[in-house]
């Protein structure tokens, strides 16, 4: 590696930073559901995420390829187009953590990536096909295919449990959630550790330090691997807080159900080098697992406006890339001043973030009321027989007991004078 420049050295820097920031703002997607129903403690529950984050990061390098080789030609790209990319992707995790909105990190990368290129080599150095048909495509079909099956899963499950024990059978739903958690945190490894590995090797192919074409080497698996994990570790509590009581109110069996239906998703899409967002995959599947519970509904504010992040996660990444790339090719000293913007925007949104601090003690905190929408919905909804309703089912009041007819006392008729 005797053409590891310094300028290269700055880009994999931050481009393990991207992957820092991409643990701890999909965290929610592995351990919301089992947060907010309590199967796990929260911080138990994001130090085993981000233990099989880790291990998830060794178990195939299908998806970084896709970065790597498939999304834009790597002829002709510097490095200081992927730093410029990073910059758009880093970001715009940063700014939808701080309203925590589980975007997408997969998407903000490519968009940044996607952006920086264009500024850089033209539109014809994205390979389009690539972008419809492992991005595009699967952005919209991971959602709805995860939320459906997460939808009927629930349905099944309370189909099946009508007659066993409540207790009994919480516990051992919680006890899956635990399980399939723990699955979601390896497919998550295994697809959205990839990414940083793919750009990092991308870089290097730009930079002259590993030939085209080639796989990452282990080094950038296993720090790629580490920076997620510990991004993981610390949490992104304001989106967890989003993803397991924003959306819905969520019961174990509701949990479990999310959950399995999210990891069978990512972990197919990853076997085939699809640049899944595990984000939509999860999200998808808690709102399919609200709407399989008779009486649950969905807060539909809430996700209106994650629906509208996700529309913007592409093209605002782009743009803050494209504009980053137009400075860096200024050269030395834009590099500079970029990197500086970059360190000042992530401290300024930090402490904006210390203004309501969102954390393990406080995360299972209510997120917003209701909407109308969704009250609405409630208020006319039985709740399922047997169970005990709260958040956002509706409670039917019994009649009130009919009041007694009043009484009358008539008035003693006086006797007749004799």
């Amino acid at each position: 590696m005797e053409n590891f420049s310094l300028i290269l050295a700055i880009v994999v820097i931050t481009a393990l930073a991207f992957d820092f920031t991409n643990g701890f703002h999909d965290t929610a997607n592995a351990m919301a559901t089992t947060i907010s129903t309590g199967a796990l403690k929260p911080k138990v529950a994001v130090a085993m995420s981000a233990v099989l984050n880790l291990v998830g990061a060794f178990l195939s390098v299908e998806v970084a390829n896709t970065i790597s080789k498939g999304l834009v030609d790597e002829t002709g790209i510097r490095p200081e187009v992927i730093f410029a990319a990073l910059v758009g992707a880093i970001l715009w995790n940063l700014l939808t953590w701080l309203v925590g909105l589980p975007s997408s990190s997969s998407h903000a990368l490519m968009g940044g990536l996607i952006g920086a290129t264009i500024a850089s080599a033209g539109l014809g150095a994205v390979h389009g096909d690539a972008l419809v048909t492992k991005v595009l495509i699967p952005a919209i079909a991971a959602p709805v295919v995860a939320g459906v099956a997460a939808m009927l899963a629930t349905r099944l499950s309370y189909t099946l449990g009508k007659k066993a024990d409540g207790k009994a059978a919480a516990k051992g739903y919680r006890a899956g959630q635990i399980a399939s958690a723990g699955l979601v945190s390896l497919a998550h490894g295994t697809n959205d550790a990839q990414k940083t590995m793919g750009i990092i090797t991308l870089a290097l192919v730009a930079g002259g330090a590993v030939a085209p074409d080639s796989d990452p080497p282990t080094w950038v698996i296993l720090s790629a691997g580490l920076a997620i994990a510990l991004g993981t570790y610390l949490g992104g509590w304001r989106i967890i807080r989003t993803m397991g009581k924003g959306l819905t109110e969520l019961q174990p069996q509701q949990g479990f159900a999310a959950q399995t239906s999210a990891a069978t998703v990512i972990l197919a899409s990853s076997h085939l080098g699809l640049s899944l967002s595990t984000t939509h995959s999860v999200s998808g599947s808690v709102m399919g697992a609200g709407l399989g519970r008779k009486g649950g509904v969905v807060r539909w504010s809430t996700a209106t406006r994650m629906f509208v992040a996700w529309a913007l996660t592409l093209p605002a990444a782009a743009l803050v890339g494209a504009l980053a790339e137009s400075v860096t090719d200024l050269g030395d000293w834009g590099t500079a001043v970029v990197a500086v913007f970059l360190v000042a925007s992530g401290a300024a949104i930090w402490k904006l973030s210390r203004r309501e601090v969102v954390d393990a003690s406080n995360v299972n905190d209510a997120d917003e009321p209701a909407g109308v929408v969704t009250t609405a919905i409630a208020a006319v909804t039985p709740p399922p027989a047997g169970t005990v309703t709260e958040g956002l089912t509706a409670t039917i009041p019994a009649p009130a007991p009919a009041a007694p007819a009043p009484t009358t006392t008539e008035p003693a008729t006086p006797p007749a004078a004799v």
